[in-house]
């Protein structure tokens, strides 16, 4: 039998496998100590008995998230990696600096099952979910690489996150923790392509985090095209589920919207949208689309870009435009990987 992931035992499990060791009970407390503070390997936990260690590692391994790939844009300093997980999947994510701090982008997947017609990850495939830890590990591999804290997050890299529900509610809990990561819910942004039932689990936690929701389109007709998720949950569906969202945690919902040059940045497009948003607390977050080998969209012109900002703004929509950041090291989630091919088993 191979080692199994010592990080996806609950505690109750892990103090299950402390007691069967013959060691006292506090010992899970003191691995869980050592796993919230990223430690690669078990001869790191300096305060277990040789013996102990020798036992856990010949029983359990570590995920390990390791830098494949590094580069670092000479426009504005943001870095782009390419981690390799314990069994050779390539995730990417990306770290960026803003005056209010360090800001990561992380993968919850290893690929996407959603299909969106203009993104990159998508046409590698899907292979895995990932776990909380390997989450937790491009933040704690980035922290250590740039020798800068991380203090907000963005699980908007490779994958749905609401398609790896449970990795990702473990993940919260675990990157919010005083003694790990400590980055309150606040500091945390979770997006999503549109699972209306997950998003109704999410509700029930009253996370004080931000929910983003990739809406790209005003309408049924455009958004089913470019987006297969929603022939299964269409725009009334998902925006009822946003505002019950928004009643019940008082948190604002940020509405991602890409413009795609010719698809869905007309004048009449802006003005629909504005119309099913109104009342709602939200704002818009309007995403040059990212040109990506092998797809046939196109970024909307600048023009179109501040046209659609000023028809919403205009009728009562908090509205940005995305500064887009690592154009020049190809920062879209994807394009990386896509490069070097995720390695199979």
């Amino acid at each position: 039998m191979g080692k199994q992931d010592i990080t996806t035992l609950s505690q109750e499990e892990l103090a299950q496998a402390v007691k069967a060791m013959g060691v006292p009970a506090f010992r899970a407390s003191q691995i869980t100590g050592w796993l919230r503070r990223g430690v690669s390997s078990f001869d790191e936990m300096t305060n277990l008995p040789a013996a102990m260690r020798s036992a856990l590692s010949q029983q359990y391994f570590i995920p390990s998230v390791c830098i494949e790939k590094k580069l670092v844009s000479q426009l504005d300093g943001t870095v782009k990696y390419l981690f390799r997980l314990s069994d050779g999947e390539l995730i990417e994510a990306v770290l960026m600096q803003y005056q209010h701090g360090t800001s990561m982008c992380i993968s919850t997947q290893a690929g996407c099952k959603m299909g969106c017609a203009f993104c990159a990850t998508g046409m590698g495939g899907y292979r895995r979910n990932l776990t909380a830890y390997e989450m937790a590990g491009q933040i704690l591999a980035a922290q250590k690489d740039e020798n800068r804290r991380v203090s907000n997050v963005v699980l908007m890299g490779m994958g749905e996150p609401l398609d790896n529900y449970e990795n990702v509610l473990s993940f919260l809990r675990l990157v919010s923790d005083p003694e790990g990561l400590n980055i309150g819910m606040r500091h945390i942004s979770l997006s999503t392509c549109g699972v209306v039932d997950k998003i109704y689990d999410l509700m029930e936690h009253r996370f004080q985090l931000t929910l983003s929701v990739s809406l790209h389109a005003p309408n049924d007709e455009i958004r089913g095209k470019i987006m297969p998720i929603n022939k299964k949950w269409g725009i009334d569906a998902l925006l009822t589920a946003c505002r019950d969202y928004t009643a019940a945690t008082k948190r604002r919902i940020s509405f991602e919207y890409a413009m795609i040059d010719g698809v869905n940045d007309s004048d009449a497009c802006a003005r629909e949208l504005a119309q099913r948003l109104r009342g709602m607390l939200c704002h818009v977050n309007l995403i040059p689309a990212n040109d990506v080998n092998g797809k046939p969209y196109q970024k909307s012109s600048r023009e179109r870009l501040l046209r659609f900002s000023e028809i919403l703004t205009k009728k009562g929509i908090t509205t940005t435009v995305r500064r887009s950041l690592g154009a020049d090291i190809e920062a879209a989630c994807g394009q990386l990987r896509g490069k070097y091919g995720a390695v199979t088993s």
